[in-house]
């Protein structure tokens, strides 16, 4: 997201001109602060109410920036360990170290030379703010910057007055105040604000946003790095809007179509295509096929010289042991016998007909001679001859010979397994050279016939095959999530076929008797039984491998013989449980850096009026307006219900608010009810024009000294109000 520039407010050069009985004007809001002078119909500073503590680049202090974030300042100071901090919670102030920080920096900017401020202030605060923190508030002027005088006023009301005075309302009605943090409802009677009727609920602009922000971060969840909450808030300035009728607008977008398309919006990112390969030449395809065979002629080299080196070692090692057969072959006895195979390692004459024959079978591989049609090497030599104790009994023999006649008798027994199941190798192997000669036999006679053999063979073991992936996995075909059982539990039960699950289920049981408590499993011999059971589900995993193998062999046969035969891919079994990083397929396009905003655009500024849908147990900003209705005193009843409705504060600036708090209100009213529902002429300034209004022409009479608080007590704000009628707004 390219850095937007942050203009922040120069220091007023007039301070010293303007008369000291003029009051300082601030609007301290939640979102913005703004201060100016009494009388003015602008304020001249007008910044975020944030602080940010980060540490300068070099030396190390801590320095104090108040205002939105300027990307210019990475250069000069470190933000690693610093954010945003604001002095509220919800509406009201209670990080006063942070609200001396944002003050310093206010009246810096206004041309405030000393320590003290010589002018008095009017301070716009919250309906119904905690008389802690407007005490603790009038304690921080008075002591740290020495105010002459101060006054408190609700800033809704400041700004229900200014338009009383511009003729958008009238002097009874409904004041609705839709903040940053909080949205207020306040009856209005005669031009004051009748606080006992007033509603507030916790929901306003920051929680607008930041529901907004969570969204788009699940949507989008490549570009959450570029979806901030700054531009979260820029989103829904810009785009956002609330619905008249809620379900009607989501009707829309379910049907789609044009009207859903008319209504979407689309935030690209920045995306920079991918540079294009230029295609090589003729000659440079030449040049590379040139390199290509010259390191695959020299890769065959080296094999065939390895190969060579290693045919002469075998021949080398063959006629090393015929000549050692030979001598053993012309010795008289056995000690000559012993004498010529100590040197050579081996025991017997037997060890060195089968090392020969070991390597006489390697030297033919190693040549590409065919091997010998008997599979069983071991029957070259006689299993009496190699094992010659087996047969004689115990009886003739001694302790040490019956220790060796139980070794070899081992032996033999493998030997003999070795030898049965190369024999069911070498059986199988001219089994399948059968059927493969038979399978060829076919294509020739019918290569249509066959190929459509192959074709349905192929597919019946593909379905096969991801028939057991889907059972095992979960996933229903397409690589959708399967349907679980209506119990309303799914898990790894609800993938196990019929024997996986009585295999489950003999485990869970198998360590407990009947009706006792104690594990006495394996007392019985039917005990072991059970095992026998349970190994019915242990050839699973090699027929798995088999029929991937037989759908591998088909594959590959299919397209040997079809060119144009593609393997069939619709199954994505796994796919809904990946990273997001193996959904990409391809390069990345502008489209995959687009961000809409559909349903979000008004979906997100609903909460103001349902905040349960963000798990807020409150009443929405159309709800409280009947509750304070029914708040109000009988007799002020049917004039604020016969007076206007103004919608003021940075949220009501949402397109269609007005309609939908008309509609809202009209269910709550009798047939035929006259009901005005108007916004503020500037939803944002109108509070601080109206502030500056009432403090050029009714300040000193609602102002207090710091004589006067002290005197009073800090008991005594919770009683403070100002009376707004009479602060020259009649209009």
């Amino acid at each position: 997201m390219p850095s937007q520039v942050v203009r922040r407010p120069g220091r007023q050069p007039d301070y010293h001109s303007i008369p000291l009985q003029c009051p300082l004007v601030i609007d301290n809001g939640a979102y913005h602060c703004r201060v100016g002078w009494a009388g003015e119909n602008d304020p001249r500073l007008d910044f975020r109410n944030i602080l940010n503590k980060p540490r300068q680049r070099g030396s190390g202090e801590l320095v104090s920036l108040v205002g939105e974030f300027d990307p210019q300042y990475v250069k000069l100071f470190d933000f690693t360990r610093s954010s945003l901090r604001s002095p509220f919670d919800g509406n009201v102030v209670y990080q006063f170290e942070t609200m001396e920080c944002i003050l310093d920096y206010a009246f810096d900017r206004m041309g405030v030379d000393g320590a003290g401020i010589e002018h008095p202030v009017l301070l716009t605060e919250g309906a119904l703010n905690p008389p802690s923190s407007r005490s603790r508030m009038a304690e921080l002027l008075f002591e740290t910057y020495g105010v002459p005088s101060l006054a408190f006023g609700i800033d809704g009301v400041f700004g229900y007055a200014h338009n009383q005075k511009q003729g958008v309302c009238e002097r009874d009605g409904l004041l609705v105040n839709m903040g940053h943090q909080t949205s207020h409802v306040i009856p209005i009677v005669a031009g004051e604000p009748v606080l006992e009727a007033a509603c507030r609920t916790p929901v306003g602009g920051f929680q607008v946003t930041s529901y907004l922000k969570r969204l788009l971060s699940l949507q989008y969840p490549y570009h959450v790095s570029s979806i901030t909450w700054e531009k979260a808030e820029e989103l829904k300035q810009e785009h956002c809007y609330i619905a008249e009728d809620y379900h009607e607008e989501l009707s829309i977008f379910e049907k789609g179509g044009s009207d859903a398309e008319a209504k979407t919006r689309y935030w690209q990112l920045l995306w920079t295509p991918p540079a294009q390969k230029e295609q090589p030449s003729e000659e440079e395809l030449a040049r590379k096929a040139a390199i290509k065979e010259k390191q695959g002629q020299r890769l065959r080299d080296m094999a065939n010289a390895k190969r060579e080196s290693k045919i002469a070692d075998l021949e080398a090692n063959v006629q090393g042991l015929e000549y050692l057969l030979q001598e053993l072959d012309d010795a008289e006895d056995e000690k000559q016998e012993s004498s010529i195979l100590l040197p050579s390692g081996y025991n017997s004459r037997l060890e060195v007909q089968a090392a020969l024959t070991k390597v006489s079978a390697s030297l033919r591989k190693a040549k590409g001679q065919p091997a010998e049609t008997n599979p069983a090497e071991e029957d070259m030599i006689s299993l009496s001859e190699r094992y010659p104790l087996v047969d004689i009994p115990n009886s003739q023999l001694t302790a040490e010979q019956i220790k060796e006649k139980k070794k070899q008798k081992f032996l033999k027994m493998t030997a003999e397994g070795r030898a049965r199941a190369k024999q069911r190798r070498h059986e199988l192997s001219l089994q399948r050279e059968r059927e493969q000669q038979l399978e060829e036999d076919r294509r020739l006679a019918n290569p249509e016939a066959y190929l459509e053999e192959l074709r349905s063979r192929q597919a019946e073991q593909q379905a096969k095959v991801e028939q057991r992936k889907r059972q095992k996995t979960g996933v229903g075909p397409g690589g959708t999530p399967a349907l679980v059982s209506t119990g309303g539990t799914g898990g790894r039960g609800e993938r196990l076929n019929a024997v996986q699950k009585e295999r489950l289920k003999l485990l869970t049981t198998a360590a407990f008797d009947r009706g006792k408590e104690e594990d006495t499993f394996g007392m019985h011999d039917e005990d072991w039984q059970l095992y026998k059971r349970m190994s019915k589900d242990a050839d699973d995993v090699d027929e798995a491998d088999d029929e991937d193998a037989e759908l591998a062999r088909l594959t590959s046969r299919l397209q040997e013989l079809d060119p144009t035969f593609v393997p069939s891919t619709t199954s994505n079994l796994g796919a809904h449980a990946s990273a997001p990083d193996s959904l990409q397929q391809g390069p990345l396009t502008a489209e995959d850096f687009r961000i809409s905003l559909g349903v979000e655009r008004f979906r997100c500024p609903e909460i103001t009026m349902q905040p349960a849908m963000i798990g807020v147990d409150q009443a929405g900003v159309a709800e409280i307006v009947s509750v304070a209705l029914r708040r109000l005193p009988p007799q002020f009843r049917s004039q604020v219900l016969n007076g206007s409705i103004l919608l003021t504060g940075g949220s009501s600036l949402f397109e269609g608010l007005d309609m939908r708090m008309l509609a809202e209100v009209r269910k709550t009213r009798a047939l035929g009810s006259q009901i005005k529902v108007v916004r503020a002429l500037n939803p944002l300034l109108d509070a601080w024009r109206g502030a500056s209004t009432f403090a050029s022409k009714s300040f000193e009479k609602y102002s207090f000294t710091k004589a006067d608080y002290e005197e009073r007590g800090p008991e005594w704000l919770r009683y403070y109000n100002l009376k707004y009628s009479v602060g020259g707004f009649s209009a």
